[in-house]
């Protein structure tokens, strides 16, 4: 019997696929039908998780790819083109968070790289498939990885908070302009997850207490548990679903 929630025959490009919650979501997208392409600005990262992809079965191919640079990003569309033949699935993962303290105290280069990334980055990524699906006639999903940090304050990573707040703007209105396209643009929001991105709380004893003191599930999450929901998102179970922000956090936000 076939699983409802797969992606059988679809293509997806993941950044941010080297590790933590794109490798999760690449390992899912793949292991349920679906050939893979990770994206990271480091060689070293992409080789190893294309190792670790590949043996759990996984079709998948790595891209290095600087998503904040309009160049790199139109060369990684093209380069999956060649590869897979077409593109179904954009996963945006690709993030950074140089500065973590009070905004007041953030410098020009902190602010300009976090948006760089996080937001030009989004954007040139999710406009690059989306052109690719409307040339081709076929629908598509994009999903969009923010963070809880974009719809509540965020102290301590304000500046970070900021970029995934605006990407959940762009993923509503990109779901209203792209819909007559059958493309559908949805967003998923981790609370806190066991990753090297949040070793800065996760590692913190007191920081990591504060989170987990006010989720009610008691603890933080694993990337596998971000990635079930990218995979539904992916799906074709979610064909009625669009310009959604799908929390993940344990309840973090209700609490």
């Amino acid at each position: 019997m076939t699983s409802w929630i797969n992606v059988e025959g679809k293509v997806a490009i993941v950044t941010g696929g080297s590790r933590g919650i794109g490798e999760a979501i690449a390992r899912a997208i793949g292991q349920s039908g679906g050939k893979v392409a990770i994206a990271s600005r480091k060689k070293e990262g992409l080789d190893g998780a294309l190792e670790r992809l590949r043996s759990a079965g996984v079709e998948a191919e790595a891209f290095t790819c600087h998503t904040g640079k309009l160049d790199d990003v139109r060369a990684l569309v093209a380069s999956v083109v060649e590869r897979f033949g077409k593109v179904d699935v954009l996963v945006n993962n690709a993030a950074t968070n140089p500065h973590f303290g009070p905004m007041m105290t953030a410098d020009d280069a902190a602010f300009d790289k976090t948006i760089e990334v996080n937001l030009k980055g989004y954007f040139y990524a999710a406009r690059a498939v989306a052109q690719h699906l409307v040339d081709r006639g076929a629908p598509g999903s994009i999903i969009n990885v923010t963070s809880v940090a974009g719809l509540c304050a965020a102290p301590l990573q304000g500046i970070y908070g900021m970029t995934k707040a605006a990407v959940v703007s762009m993923t509503q209105t990109l779901a209203v302009e792209l819909a007559s396209s059958r493309i559908r643009v949805n967003a998923i929001a981790p609370g806190l997850v066991d990753t090297r991105f949040a070793a800065a709380i996760v590692h913190n004893k007191d920081l990591a207490e504060r989170v987990i003191g006010r989720t009610p599930l008691g603890r933080y999450g694993a990337p596998d548990e971000i990635a079930g929901a990218a995979l539904y998102l992916a799906s074709d179970a979610a064909s009625f679903v669009t310009g959604q922000t799908l929390v993940v956090d344990g309840g973090m936000t209700i609490a």
